[in-house]
């Protein structure tokens, strides 16, 4: 199980990205249709001026169950452990254990 700061502090992040998503993409979009240098260095400033945690570059995928955030499965939305679990247990349809 994560450190519940750290799943806090990611649901925090989630947050901002939502809030500053339509904020950012008119900015973005300003910049490229933009043809000045001067207009560009200014629009980028305000870009700068948004929080740093509303990037949704700096989002990290956890796990929903455990908070882990290595070894995360996409499809599922899952880390690796509770991956497995869940299949041997048979709560996932259609996995099951690869054997050759």
């Amino acid at each position: 199980m994560a450190k519940k700061s750290m799943i806090q502090r990611e649901k925090k992040r989630q947050n901002l990205v939502y809030r500053y998503a339509t904020r950012r993409n008119l900015l973005k979009e300003e910049i490229k249709s933009s043809s000045f240098l001067e207009e560009k260095v200014k629009l980028h400033r305000k870009l700068q001026l948004l929080p740093k945690n509303s990037s949704p570059v700096r989002l990290h995928n956890r796990c929903m169950v455990t908070g882990r955030p290595k070894g995360f499965f996409r499809q599922f939305g899952l880390s690796r452990h509770l991956l497995r679990e869940m299949a041997h247990e048979g709560y996932l349809p259609g996995i099951k254990k690869a054997s050759w």
